[in-house]
C-alpha cells in the first residue's frame, strides 16, 4: 500500500489516547433546574343574558290584558319603553318620558 503523503504545517495525529484526570467523588453534580412547560390559563364561559318573552309586559286579568309598560309616542305601538325608575324611555329611537313625582 502507498502511504499518505504528510501535509505541511499539520501535527502528526496521535495513536494513543490519553485519559483525562477523574473528578474526585466528593463532588455532587450540578442540577439545572427544568423549567416546566406553561399551561394555559382557562377562560371562564361567557355569560349571556336570557332574552324576557312577550308575558313579562302583559298582565292577565279578569277583563283581559293590560300593558304593563307604555308605547313609544315616537315609533308606535309594538315598541315598549323600558322602565328606569324615575323615567320611561325608547330602546329603539332613544325617547325619554320623565316620570311626574
Amino acid at each position: 500500500m502507498a502511504e499518505k503523503p504528510k501535509e505541511k504545517g499539520k501535527p502528526p495525529e496521535k495513536t494513543k489516547t490519553e485519559k483525562l484526570p477523574e473528578k474526585p467523588a466528593t463532588e455532587k453534580p450540578v442540577e439545572v433546574p427544568v423549567e416546566k412547560p406553561k399551561e394555559k390559563e382557562k377562560k371562564p364561559p361567557k355569560v349571556r343574558k336570557k332574552e324576557k318573552g312577550a308575558y313579562t309586559r302583559y298582565k292577565i286579568d279578569e277583563r283581559g290584558l293590560t300593558r304593563l309598560r307604555p308605547y313609544c309616542e315616537r315609533c308606535g305601538p309594538g315598541y315598549f319603553m323600558a322602565d328606569h325608575g324615575d323615567r320611561y324611555s325608547c330602546g329603539h329611537c332613544g325617547f325619554t318620558r320623565y316620570k311626574r313625582t
